[in-house]
This record gives C-alpha cells, sequence and structure tokens, in this order.
C-alpha cells in the first residue's frame, strides 16, 4: 500500500490516495499503521476518495481502528494533498466527511503548494442529542456544569464539532494530569459514543494553551475540532472573545466564532514523506 505521512500541528496521520488505492479493512490497517515501533508511528489512518457530493471524501480512523466522523487537522492534511498531487486544481474546495460537507479555501507558498488552510467547521452543535450524551434533551446546552471524577469536580462544556467534544478550563494545563483524567472523562457513562476531552488555560481574552485527550488516540500534539469546540466554550463560559489564538503542544491555530454562526479554523498543513508498506 502506497501512503503518505502528513500532519496538521503535530496531529499526524497515515494518508492513503483511494482514488489510486483500494483499502479494504481501514480499521485493522489503521491499528496495523498507527504503531510507533512496529509500524509507520501516527495518530491514525485517513482515506482520500472519491465523493459523489464534493471534490473529495475523508474517512478517518483513529489508532485503535475506531472510525471518527471528523478530524479538524486531518481535514487540512486532506486538503494540501489534493491539490498539491492533483486530485483539484482549485483553491477552493469541498470535502465530504462524516459531519458533513466542508469547504476549505486553501493558500499555497512561493512553491505553489499548500502550506495553510481555512475551514469552515460549521455551526456548533450544543444540544445533549447532537453531542450525543445522557441527560434531559430539553435541558439544552451544558456549559460550565459540574461532573465529579475520582472525588474530583469538573466544570464541563459540551460541544459537538462533527464529533463530541468535552472541554474543561485548568489554571496549569502543564502540569496537569492529562492522561489520569482524560481516559476517565472520554469513557464516561455521560457519553454513550465517547468523547474527546479538552484542557484549557486561559492567557488572556484572546489567546489559550490547549492540550487534547482524543476519542480512540490518547493524548495527542493538536486536534482541530478540538481546538473549535474550546473556542466555543470559551465564548460561552464568558472567558475569551469568539476570536482567539489556540497554542496546542504541536503548533498554533487560529479560531473564529463569526457572526454567521460559523466556526473558522486556519492553521497549517505539512507533507513528511512518502512510501510503501506490506499490509
Amino acid at each position: 500500500m502506497r501512503f503518505t505521512k502528513m500532519h496538521g500541528a503535530g496531529n499526524d496521520y497515515v494518508y492513503v490516495n483511494c482514488f489510486e488505492e483500494q483499502v479494504e479493512n481501514p480499521a485493522e490497517i489503521a491499528i496495523k499503521v498507527s504503531n510507533r515501533n512496529f509500524g509507520i508511528g501516527s495518530d491514525g489512518l485517513i482515506l482520500i476518495m472519491p465523493s459523489d457530493k464534493a471534490d473529495v471524501r475523508m474517512r478517518m480512523f483513529n489508532s485503535d481502528g475506531s472510525e471518527s466522523e471528523m478530524c479538524g487537522n486531518g481535514i487540512r492534511c486532506v486538503a494540501k494533498y489534493s491539490y498539491d498531487h492533483g486530485i483539484v486544481t482549485k483553491k477552493e474546495i469541498t470535502a465530504e466527511t462524516g459531519a458533513g460537507i466542508l469547504t476549505l479555501q486553501l493558500f499555497t507558498g512561493c512553491d505553489n503548494k499548500v502550506d495553510r488552510v481555512r475551514v469552515n467547521m460549521g455551526k456548533p452543535r450544543l444540544t445533549k442529542v447532537e453531542i450525543p450524551m445522557l441527560g434531559d434533551p430539553q435541558d439544552g446546552k451544558t456549559v460550565g456544569q459540574p461532573l465529579n471524577i475520582m472525588h474530583t469536580t469538573f466544570n464541563i462544556t459540551t460541544v459537538s464539532m462533527g464529533n463530541p467534544h468535552c472541554v474543561i478550563f485548568v489554571d496549569d494545563v502543564e502540569s496537569f494530569q492529562v492522561e489520569k483524567y482524560g481516559s476517565l472523562i472520554e469513557n464516561h457513562d455521560l457519553f454513550p459514543r465517547r468523547t474527546n476531552v479538552e484542557f484549557v488555560q486561559i492567557i488572556s481574552r484572546s489567546e489559550v494553551r490547549q492540550r487534547t485527550w482524543e476519542r480512540g488516540a490518547g493524548e495527542t500534539l493538536a486536534c482541530g475540532t478540538g481546538a473549535s469546540a474550546v473556542c466555543v466554550a470559551g465564548a460561552l463560559n464568558g472567558l475569551t472573545d469568539k476570536k482567539i489564538l489556540n497554542h496546542l503542544s504541536g503548533g498554533d491555530l487560529e479560531l473564529e466564532w463569526a457572526e454567521d454562526g460559523y466556526l473558522y479554523m486556519t492553521g497549517p498543513a505539512t507533507e513528511v514523506f512518502s512510501g510503501e508498506i506490506d499490509i
């Protein structure tokens, strides 16, 4: 199988061009290629596929083989690969995902290769049914509500960006025990499809620092949908403006919850290397 290794702000995936390759067991292959000792090493597997609804289609599998609806960093790399490798020739494209069809603006450098992508991530979804999470669907938004984990109470804000997110604001994110609490919250009974978890430190009204526990992958260097959810959660809690710079472990993302209700994310996309693997 031919592949290309790419990352968006350090959130790295193995990409396969399914315009040319056929991948019959993507869940199994995701587990194999993601292994950082015996495989290629990545946070998961992303397939770049034909679509009858958009310019391209993305399917994304976590390192444990589970399929996710969307990946914000991954979709930027899909856009870069599609342009740089001639699948598309225009600089505004559409991509079909499990979270719907997204529109992406591509920005190229002096070599005419894509180095940054702006993604319309869609409108955030805030009800319990949309997240999804247990509880009375008439309760409305979950903003700053207490959740008890191992004798510790966290105030959680939940947002879906096509996939579920639980955002928690902390005083010192660098010293926070992400691995300890991330797994417990991901698998809490409150979230029937599990959840991604973002631990966030407020720097100013326009700047935050985020660490991410991704559903099915553990702590990752970046999460685009998570950064989008953080932008929404900060505004809902009155902690940040609707336009922020988010410092993730692997790099920075620019987020804006615009007046039209849509969330826009801008960030880098980087191709690392290509190769072949015996699957």
